[in-house]
């Protein structure tokens, strides 16, 4: 019995320690997620861009390589 007891009050402070923390949770305001969703879709493109670029020069090389060597 004495097992379920250290469990029940464990699971009561996990619980108080949870409640405690999610007071202290800040979340952000409209303007900031619209900046950084903005920021997310710049980069991603960016990188697309440049790995296409460069799976287009790394298939141009390839093909060039298998030109001269048969």
């Amino acid at each position: 019995m004495n097992w379920l007891k250290n469990a029940w009050t464990n699971s009561v402070t996990f619980l108080q320690e949870v409640v405690a923390e999610m007071r202290k949770v800040t979340f952000p305001s409209r303007q900031e997620v619209i900046g950084t969703t903005v920021v997310v879709i710049i980069t991603s493109a960016i990188f697309a861009v440049f790995l296409f670029a460069a799976d287009k020069l790394i298939v141009w090389g390839y093909e060039g390589l298998v030109r001269v060597l048969g």
